[in-house]
């Protein structure tokens, strides 16, 4: 994009220049609170007068860490009770798959087409996309694909499966909802035939749908929850939470079944405990679904086919691959921040900083309907 940065605040990040970018991006979901918020700064700030690293994760009690993953606890049902911090998003996946594996003796993986999980190895074998995989081979061996919404595919689904990990909402395909009580069916499927059900929130989670995490608004509970980018409040994080039953196979056979050094990392626990308390205890989540209803109120325009996704997880469907392309770049240039889906060449992401007001929203909005405007329509 060829931004060059100055600092952040709010919903605006500023460039060299001191211009004022409105930001629909917040780091691809990654700053719920937007940027530069008072009380992270301040959680930060105090965290550093005390210590950083300490030593490998789980040797020492570290208040910060304790606090983070029991208030993570208090939020969720009662078989999501204990949870292993990361560094990032894909380590949590890679963590959830072993753990899947350690507790079913299986090795068979299924994930979904267009799936994206991040991009270490394990991550990469369960991505549903060929052509980013082909060039690093071999991958994971003993993984399947079934498609997204499609029932009839449940039926891979066997005494052979270790997990079934899906996207709660698919991201890189274009934010795609599960339909007709799909991951209801996934998780029967599931309890079966004793296979464990993975739920990726690294980007539905955090409060971003309406709820702290997407799988509430679809009446199914995974057996392992990953979630990552909005949960560090700007600070590199992931988790895997599990039941402690679950969990606590990772103690043995072997000893030490998953390792990190700076998983848990004092200072980015504390930035990410003020963000999980910010967003549990004010209205910020009651008010994102009046927020999305603004967005698709105003967001109709010839070139917009639809808009896919939940609360202010949202993807404007274009046209044609060349007018979102066309939208993101102008829209840089009017000094708004918007970006591309990773497999949907046709989309446009907006995701927001929760925060956002109904006044940027619409000064955001006006300025895409200006370019769409500019737009000529394609002859078919």
């Amino acid at each position: 994009m060829g931004l060059e940065i100055s600092y952040a605040e709010g919903s605006y990040v500023y460039d060299t220049h001191n211009n004022a970018h409105l930001d629909f991006v917040a780091g691809v979901s990654a700053c719920p609170l937007g940027h530069n918020h008072p009380k992270i700064k301040a959680a930060i700030k105090s965290q550093l007068d005390k210590y950083l690293h300490v030593m490998v994760y789980g040797e020492y009690i570290q208040k910060p860490t304790v606090n983070l993953t029991r208030l993570l606890a208090d939020n969720l049902p009662p078989n999501l009770e204990k949870t292993y911090l990361t560094n990032s998003g894909t380590e949590a996946i890679e963590g959830a798959l072993k753990l899947a594996k350690r507790a079913t003796s299986r090795s068979e993986i299924i994930a979904a087409k267009h799936a994206y999980h991040g991009n270490t190895m394990g991550s990469l074998s369960i991505m549903g996309f060929e052509e980013r995989k082909k060039a690093f081979r071999p991958l994971l061996p003993d993984v399947r694909f079934i498609q997204f919404n499609n029932e009839f595919d449940l039926e891979l689904i066997t005494n052979k499966t270790a997990c079934v990990i899906l996207e709660t909402i698919q991201g890189g395909a274009g934010f795609i909802e599960p339909k007709n009580n799909y991951l209801q069916k996934v998780r029967q499927k599931c309890d079966e035939t004793g296979a464990i059900l993975i739920l990726d929130e690294i980007q539905p989670g955090i409060g971003r749908t309406g709820k702290l995490f997407g799988f509430e608004h679809y009446n199914c509970t995974p057996d392992i929850m990953v979630t990552g980018k909005g949960l560090g409040g700007g600070l590199p994080i992931g988790a895997f939470t599990a039941s402690s039953q679950l969990m606590d196979l990772l103690m043995d056979n072997p000893k030490l079944g998953h390792i990190t050094t700076f998983g848990g990392h004092p200072l980015i626990a504390t930035s990410a405990l003020a963000t999980l308390k910010e967003i549990t205890e004010t209205n910020i989540m009651n008010e994102v679904i009046d927020k999305e209803k603004l967005f698709r109120k105003l967001l109709r325009h010839k070139h917009i086919k639809e808009i896919r996704g939940k609360g202010l997880m949202l993807a404007i469907i274009l046209s044609s691959a060349k007018i979102a392309n066309k939208l993101v770049l102008e829209a840089k240039n009017q000094m708004l921040i918007l970006f591309w889906l990773l497999f949907e060449a046709k989309a446009v992401r907006i995701t927001p900083p929760l925060i956002i007001s109904e006044e940027e929203i619409i000064k955001g909005c006006t300025i895409i309907l200006s370019i769409l405007d500019s737009i000529p329509l394609e002859k078919q």
